[in-house]
């Protein structure tokens, strides 16, 4: 009985590495469609048809090389909700990401935001008042330039952050070009439209996966680590998904909505949410 036990173990632990090095030979390998968005942005997508994760997935990958020093803008809206692209419109951006994570009846951001110095939101706490799991890293922006943080552990740490505006998200991916750690909770573990920003070498990616379509499976937070430390990843953090998943350009060969959102349950790029914030590449 023990070695059955062991043999039934070892076939499994083999099945698991065969698998991984498939997928990740799969990222490694993709033949992705490439436009040019501006001078240094590169959109990059990739349908991958039932070979990712045993499943089918679609990512958009927006590619910013940070030596051209690009500006990024934090865009947000106090007490209401308005689409990605609308923010994107409103500021003359070249792309637009959804943000961190909202209240749909009234509007506004549940997690801490602090922009040109003035805080917008304090942090909700979950149910039983603890720190939620997407308030524990932030994404930090100094002049235009991003950057990720992580939560220190202390009460009021987001508010000593420096920079000039701060968003709370999470949770936190890759760190230092590590795993991070995630919990078993049905949000990390469970498959859902996905939106995400990495560091990679020298370039910044603003991703969106999709899902819940024949399409496209979404992506349990687990796997999408996998997908960025496949891809070189050294930092990465997740960001508000589900139906909010929504990546908008307005450049050079693609303007509009470049992945597929999906509050109308269609596979098109029509489907947006409306949200209460969005990260903002501006034009040069």
């Amino acid at each position: 009985m023990k070695r059955l036990l062991v043999l039934q173990l070892w076939l499994s632990l083999s099945a698991s590495v065969v698998f991984a090095q498939h997928d990740s030979l799969a990222v490694r390998k993709a033949k992705w469609e490439k436009a040019k968005i501006a001078r240094g942005v590169t959109l990059k997508q990739h349908s991958f048809a039932g070979n990712l994760f045993a499943s089918t997935q679609y990512i958009s990958i927006l590619e910013i090389k940070k030596r051209r020093h690009h500006t990024f803008q934090l865009a947000y809206k106090p007490t209401k909700l308005v689409v990605t692209s609308q923010f994107g419109k409103e500021a003359n951006a070249l792309a637009a990401l959804n943000g961190s994570f909202f209240d749909v009846k009234n509007g506004g951001s549940v997690d801490y935001l602090r922009a040109g110095g003035v805080i917008i939101s304090e942090n909700r706490p979950d149910k039983d008042s603890t720190r939620a799991h997407h308030q524990k890293a932030a994404f930090v922006l100094t002049k235009g330039k991003l950057s990720i943080a992580v939560w220190d552990g202390t009460p009021d740490w987001e508010k000593h952050l420096t920079g000039d505006d701060v968003l709370l998200t999470g949770p936190l991916l890759i760190r230092h070009n590590r795993y991070a750690e995630l919990d078993t909770a049905a949000f990390n573990r469970l498959r859902h439209p996905r939106t995400a920003i990495a560091f990679i070498k020298n370039k910044i990616f603003l991703v969106a996966v999709d899902g819940r379509s024949d399409n496209a499976a979404g992506m349990s937070l687990f796997e999408l680590a996998n997908v960025f430390k496949w891809l070189g990843a050294y930092e990465a953090i997740n960001l508000d998904g589900g139906g909010s998943t929504t990546l908008w350009v307005d450049g050079k060969k693609r303007k509009g909505v470049v992945n597929h959102p999906s509050d109308n349950k269609k596979w098109d790029h029509e489907g947006e949410r409306k949200v209460a914030n969005a990260l903002l590449l501006l034009k040069r």
